[in-house]
């Protein structure tokens, strides 16, 4: 769709996060694993992560979709559409998405979940966005939430140390303004092998084989997926800047999928963005998968790096593989 024919713009009003209150520090997985401290903040840039207990999913998304209704001030009912990007839901089905429309009581909003792993929230504030701009719908809800310590093999010290848990999202609504500017999307089937969840679908469900495989954890080739990701998340970003017409210069703040310190780095060093544009929390929050690009939208308005008007970019990538980036113009977010 074009700049001329949109009948409407898609717009973020209200963020929220929400982080489990279970601090578990690399001096704690020192503790259960063999790895230190060290090692982990130079491979990573991570010094701790949250681990959500006995709640499922569900309840990280619940609450961030009550939050943006506070905020917003505005009843459930006025939801027209619930996304929730995850790659650990409830249970196969229902999808989490309509466990939160229930618990909310948005009875007139229908909702689905969408997994694209770590590029999920990009994915999904791209469909949100289409179905707003359609003129379909009004006001949707779109989530990223994950219970990574449900799918980490704790003898695999590689990829343990790299995930947490926690939830985001956004309120996105109708209006004349400027918002979601545009998006480029990509995935890349042949690469999937290299980060999965082998476990629990069709192919190989849950069995006693399965389970003394460990099929059911969470696979990465660490070093197959680094290189990856750095140059198409670069690739994509400067791709989707050409495109609208905006140099790196014009951004105001990009927001990064939060994997770790050095894709990070390498990503911004290859887009020859200045760091300080860069908004960082891996290192408090580990990888929470589809949730670090909403955690991080969340946090940075709340401690003041967003203002109205600011040029903001998002980038993502994941298993599938998958990557992508958005670009948007930020509004007069209700911050409660």
């Amino acid at each position: 769709m074009t700049e001329r024919n949109r009948p409407y713009r898609a717009t973020v009003t209200a963020t929220d996060r929400c982080l489990p209150s279970r601090v578990v520090t690399n001096a704690d997985l020192e503790k259960v694993i063999d790895t230190s401290d060290e090692w982990i903040r130079d491979r990573t840039g991570i010094s701790e992560r949250r681990f959500l207990d006995d709640e499922a999913t569900s309840f990280l998304a619940i609450e961030v979709a009550n939050g943006l209704l506070r905020k917003r001030q505005i009843g459930a009912e006025e939801i027209d559409l619930i996304i929730v990007a995850t790659i650990t839901p409830d249970m196969v089905f229902p999808s989490t998405a309509c466990l939160v429309q229930d618990r909310i009581g948005a009875d007139k909003a229908w909702a689905y979940d969408l997994s694209a792993a770590c590029s999920g929230f990009v994915y999904a504030i791209t469909a949100g966005a289409q179905f707003i701009e359609s003129g379909a719908h009004e006001k949707v809800i779109v989530i990223g939430a994950d219970k990574m310590s449900s799918i980490l093999n704790i003898e695999d010290r590689a990829t343990y140390v790299l995930f947490g848990d926690g939830a985001g999202g956004v309120l996105l609504e109708r209006s004349d303004d400027d918002g979601v500017i545009g998006f480029e999307l990509r995935s890349d089937g042949s690469g999937g092998e290299n980060l999965c969840l082998p476990g629990g679908g069709s192919k190989s469900p849950a069995t006693h084989d399965s389970i003394d495989q460990r099929l059911h954890y969470v696979h990465q080739e660490g070093r197959a997926v680094f290189k990856v990701a750095v140059t198409k998340m670069a690739e994509v970003s400067l791709s989707l800047l050409e495109t609208h017409g905006f140099a790196v210069d014009d951004v105001d703040l990009f927001v990064p999928h939060q994997a770790n310190g050095r894709i990070i780095t390498a990503t911004a060093d290859r887009m020859n963005l200045p760091s300080d544009k860069a908004f960082v929390n891996v290192d408090r929050y580990a990888n929470t998968t589809n949730a670090t690009i909403p955690i991080a939208l969340s946090e940075a308005s709340d401690i003041g790096r967003l203002a109205s008007g600011d040029l903001v970019q998002m980038t993502a990538f994941g298993g599938g593989y998958t990557w992508g980036s958005v670009l948007l113009r930020w509004g007069n977010v209700h911050d409660g």
